[in-house]
C-alpha cells in the first residue's frame, strides 16, 4: 500500500496546519496550492522502519504535541492509559511500579516480583521489572501500542502487546528545547535537551533532563498534618552517536532517575456495603493515618545502552548490549485508617465510626470498621543485562528476513519490612527478604515475501528457553524461630523452566494504493511464574506454569478523501491456555499466582484521524473487550471484611468459596473512547493560536477476580484541555492547560482484607506551560 503525500515545513500549522505533532500529523502552510494532508507514520514493530499502514499488525502511535499535552500536568507513565484504543494502566504504588493491559490482558499483581503480559520496551531494550518500566517518559520521539501476541521477534511475557517507547536520537544539526510549567499545588515540569555535531559527519550527541515535582496536598486528619502527595523526581539521558565510517554505527546511551515522594494513598471504608459509588467516608484532601510515616516512596534507577550497526552489502548486522538497575522501597498505610485500642481519642465527625473487636481486643476504628490494622514497606533491588543480535536483509529485493538471538538475566530481591513486635523480649526486627534470578535465551527468524504487487507474507518462528529460581535470603525471625524448632516447613528455595516456541502467520494485501486488509494468526507465551511473597506471612511460595495464546485478527486500513482521513481497524479473538492469574487480598489475605484453564476474549479496536479543514483535527478510537475466564473448577475467597456484596455463585463443597468460571478478565475494560480535537488559527504569517483537548471514556471495569457489587466501576472519565500561542519562527510556545479539568473522582483500586478501602485519581490542575524550540 503507497502511503500518502507529506509535506515537510516548520510552519506546517499555519494554513490548516492543524495537522500537529499532535499525532505525528501535518499539513501544507498558509498560501500553498496543495490542501493539507495526513503525513505517513513510520514504525518499527517489526524491528524495521515501514510505513504504518502497510504493518499487518494493530498499531497505534502517539507523539509530539498529544505527548506534550498528555504531561504537561506533571503526570507519570499511567497517563498512556486509554489514549490509545484497548491500553489500560494503573498501579498500587504510587509512580513506581505501572501495570500495563492490552485487549484485556493483564496482572493485577501489585508484588514487585509479577511479571506482566504486556512488554515494555525502550529504545529496543525490553524492561522487565516493573520498576524500570516506571522511568518516566521525556525527550521522545514517539510512542508505538502494538496488540496482540509479539513473540516472535519480542520473546516471551509479550502475549498481551508492547508499549515501545522511542525516544530522540542525537543528530549533527543542533537543535532542542527547553520548557517549564507551574500548576496547582505548586506542580512543577521542567524538561530540556540539546543535541548536535561534536566532530562534523562523524560524532554527535544529545543531552536530555527532567525534573517535576509537586508539594504535599493532602491532610492527614489524624495528625492534622497536610504530608501527603508529594514527589521530586530528577531524569536525565545522554547520548553519543559515533559514525566513523557510512558502514557502521555506535550508539551509546546512558539514563538514570531519582524519584522520592508519597506512594498511593489507601482511603478505608470508601465504599458502602452494595454500591461501588463513593461515600461520605472520602474526601479527596484528607485521609485519617495512624501508620505508614505517610506512605513515602523513593526509587533510584540507572541504565546503560551500546547499540552497535554495520551496514554490509548484503545485510545489516546489531548488536544491542544493555544494563539496568533499580532500587527503592515503598511504605503504606494499607488499610487506610485509625484502630484506636485505648478507646480514649475521639474520632472526627463526618465519617463512619466502628466499634468492634481487633485481634480480640475492643477498639474503635474510623473511618468505618477496619478489622486488620495493616501498615507494610517492600523494597526492591533489581538489576537486567540484556543481548541481543540481529542479522537483516539491507536490499529491496522482493523477499525480506532477519535472523537473531536473545539473551537475558536478572536479578531481583524484594524485602519486606517487619513491624510488629510480640514482647520485650522478641521483636521482629530482622527483614524477609527473598531473591529471584531469571535468565532467559531465544532464537528467531522472520521473512517477508512480496508475492506480487498488492500481496505480502510474513511468517516467523522463535524458541525461548527461560528458567526461574527462587530462595528465602532471610527470614523474619518468628519464621526463623519456628523453622528450627521444626513447625515452619515451607519450602525456602523452588525452580522452574520450561522451553516453548512462539511462531506467527500475516497477509498484508493492498485492495487499492490508498487501503488493504489484513490477517494475522500468532501465539505467544508468558513464562512460568514463581510468587514468593507469602513467605513472608509464614505461608508458602507459589508457582504457575506458562501459559500460551493463539491469536487471530483481521484488519483493515485505509487513508482516505484525498489523504485526510485515516481509518484503522482491528477485530481479534484469542484463547489463553493455563491462563496466569494473581490472587490478591481477600479472606485469606494472600498472594498467590494460580493458572485457570483458560481464557477467552473477543473485541476489536477502530483509530482514527481526521482533518476536517485546514485547520480542524479531530482523532480519536474505541476499543471493545469482551473476556471471560473459563474454568468451572476454579474457586477463591472474596473480601476478607464480610463487607462486600459477592455476586459469583458459590463453591457447593466450601460456602468460603465462588466460583471464577465466566468471570470477566480482572480490569479488563469492556469498552473505551478517547478523543482528541485541536484547532488552530494563524495569526500574521509565522504564528497561531491552538486550542486542544484529549478526553478518555472507560466502561465497565471489574476489579478482583471475583465480582462483587462494590468493587467496580463504569462510566469513568477524565479529559483535558490547552490553549496556546506558537510562534515558529521565534520557536516560543505559551499555553494554559487543564489536567482532569472536570475533577472527576475515579476509583482506580481496592483492597478487600480489612474492610472496603479504595484509591483514587489524581485532582484537577490547572497552570501555565512556556516552551522554547530551537533547530530543526
Amino acid at each position: 500500500m503507497c502511503g500518502s503525500d507529506t509535506t515537510n515545513n516548520k510552519y506546517s500549522f499555519l494554513g490548516g496546519a492543524a495537522a500537529l505533532a499532535l499525532t505525528g500529523l501535518i499539513a501544507a502552510p498558509a498560501g500553498a496550492q496543495m490542501e493539507g494532508v495526513l503525513e505517513e507514520i513510520t514504525v518499527t514493530a517489526q524491528k524495521r522502519e515501514e510505513a504504518l499502514q502497510d504493518v499487518p499488525i494493530s498499531v497505534a502511535t502517539t507523539s509530539g504535541e498529544k505527548l506534550n499535552a498528555m504531561f504537561s500536568g506533571s503526570d507519570d507513565v499511567l497517563a498512556l492509559s486509554g489514549r490509545v484504543p484497548g491500553l489500560y494502566a494503573e498501579s498500587s504504588n504510587g509512580r513506581a511500579a505501572p501495570r500495563f493491559y492490552l485487549r484485556g490482558l493483564g496482572n493485577i499483581d501489585f508484588d514487585l516480583a509479577a511479571s506482566q503480559p504486556v512488554s515494555f520496551v525502550m529504545d529496543e531494550v525490553v524492561l522487565e521489572n516493573v520498576v524500570l518500566k516506571s522511568f518516566p517518559l521525556f525527550d521522545v520521539n514517539n510512542i508505538e501500542v502494538i496488540r496482540g501476541p509479539q513473540g516472535t521477534l519480542f520473546g516471551r511475557n509479550t502475549i498481551a502487546g508492547i508499549v515501545k517507547v522511542n525516544t530522540r536520537r542525537p543528530d549533527h544539526e543542533t537543535s532542542g528545547y527547553v520548557k517549564g510549567s507551574w500548576a496547582e499545588n505548586n506542580t512543577i515540569n521542567l524538561e530540556g535537551a540539546i543535541g548536535g555535531s561534536l566532530i562534523d559527519g562523524e560524532l554527535s550527541a544529545r543531552a536530555s533532563v527532567l525534573y517535576r515535582s509537586r508539594d504535599n496536598w493532602v491532610t492527614n486528619g489524624f495528625t492534622g498534618e497536610e504530608s501527603l502527595g508529594e514527589y521530586d523526581e530528577a531524569a536525565m539521558r545522554l547520548q553519543f552517536e559515533w559514525t566513523p565510517t557510512d558502514r557502521f554505527t555506535a550508539l551509546l546511551m546512558h539514563q538514570n532517575r531519582s524519584l522520592d515522594g508519597t506512594s498511593s494513598i489507601f482511603r478505608a471504608n470508601v465504599f458502602t456495603t452494595g454500591s461501588p459509588d463513593l461515600n461520605r467516608n472520602y474526601d479527596r484532601e484528607t485521609v485519617y493515618y495512624d501508620g505508614g510515616d505517610n506512605n513515602p516512596q523513593g526509587y533510584d534507577s540507572h541504565g546503560t545502552t551500546l547499540n552497535l550497526t554495520w551496514d554490509l552489502d548484503e545485510v545489516t548486522v546489531n548488536s544491542i548490549t544493555s544494563y539496568q538497575d533499580a532500587d527503592g522501597t515503598s511504605r503504606g498505610d494499607i488499610d487506610g485508617g485509625v484502630v484506636d485500642f485505648s478507646n480514649s481519642i475521639t474520632p472526627p465527625s463526618g465519617v463512619d465510626v466502628a466499634n468492634i473487636s481487633v485481634f480480640g481486643s475492643p477498639a474503635t476504628t474510623w473511618p468505618g470498621p477496619i478489622f486488620v490494622p495493616s501498615v507494610t514497606e517492600d523494597g526492591a533491588d533489581t538489576s537486567q543485562f540484556t543481548q541481543e543480535f540481529r542479522i537483516a536483509s539491507a536490499t529491496d529485493e522482493d523477499f525480506r528476513w532477519q535472523i537473531g538471538a536473545f539473551y537475558f538475566d536478572s536479578q531481583l530481591e524484594v524485602e519486606t519490612e517487619n513491624f510488629a513486635s510480640f514482647d520485650d523480649s522478641f521483636n521482629l526486627v530482622q527483614n524477609n527478604i527473598v531473591r529471584q534470578d531469571n535468565r532467559t535465551w531465544a532464537v528467531f527468524g522472520q521473512g517477508s515475501w512480496d508475492v506480487t504487487d498488492r500481496l505480502n507474507l510474513t511468517a516467523g518462528v522463535r524458541y525461548t528457553d527461560d528458567e526461574k529460581e527462587f530462595k528465602v535470603v532471610e527470614l523474619a525471625y518468628l519464621w526463623a524461630d519456628l523453622a528450627e524448632q521444626g513447625f515452619f516447613s515451607v519450602p525456602l528455595s523452588l525452580s522452574a523452566s520450561d522451553g516453548q516456541a512462539s511462531w506467527e502467520g500475516s497477509f498484508n494485501y493492498a485492495l487499492t494504493d490508498e487501503s488493504s486488509w489484513y490477517g494475522r494468526v500468532s501465539s505467544g507465551f508468558r513464562a512460568q511464574t514463581i510468587q514468593g511473597r507469602d513467605i513472608a506471612f509464614g505461608e508458602a511460595a507459589s508457582v504457575a506454569k506458562p501459559e500460551t495464546i493463539t491469536s487471530y485478527e483481521m484488519g483493515y486500513k485505509a487513508d482516505l478523501a484525498g489523504d485526510r482521513l485515516r481509518l484503522n481497524l482491528g477485530v481479534f479473538t484469542y484463547e489463553v491456555e493455563d491462563m496466569q492469574l494473581s490472587v490478591v487480598g481477600g479472606a485469606a489475605n494472600i498472594n498467590q499466582v494460580i493458572n485457570a484453564a483458560k481464557g477467552e476474549a473477543s473485541g476489536f479496536e477502530l483509530d482514527f484521524q481526521w482533518l476536517i479543514t485546514d485547520n480542524l483535527l479531530l482523532s480519536g478510537g474505541y476499543a471493545f473487550n469482551d473476556t471471560e475466564i473459563v474454568d468451572p473448577n476454579l474457586y477463591t475467597r472474596a473480601c476478607g471484611s464480610g463487607l462486600c456484596t459477592v455476586l459469583d455463585p458459590v463453591n457447593p463443597n466450601d460456602s468460603s468459596q465462588y466460583s471464577l468460571d465466566g468471570n470477566p478478565f480482572p480490569r479488563a475494560p469492556e469498552t473505551t473512547y478517547n478523543i482528541e480535537v485541536r484547532y488552530g488559527a494563524e495569526v500574521g504569517s509565522n504564528a497561531e493560536i491552538y486550542f486542544l483537548t484529549d478526553w478518555v471514556w472507560y466502561g465497565e471495569i471489574n476489579m478482583p477476580l471475583y465480582e462483587a457489587a462494590e468493587f467496580v466501576t463504569k462510566d469513568q472519565f477524565e479529559g483535558g484541555v490547552r490553549v496556546g500561542y506558537k510562534n515558529y519562527a521565534s520557536g516560543w510556545d505559551i499555553a494554559a492547560f487543564g489536567r482532569n479539568v472536570t475533577d472527576e473522582d475515579n476509583v482506580l483500586g481496592y483492597i478487600d482484607f480489612s474492610n472496603n478501602t479504595g484509591f483514587v485519581n489524581e485532582p484537577a490542575v490547572w497552570g501555565l506551560e512556556v516552551g522554547y524550540e530551537f533547530g530543526d
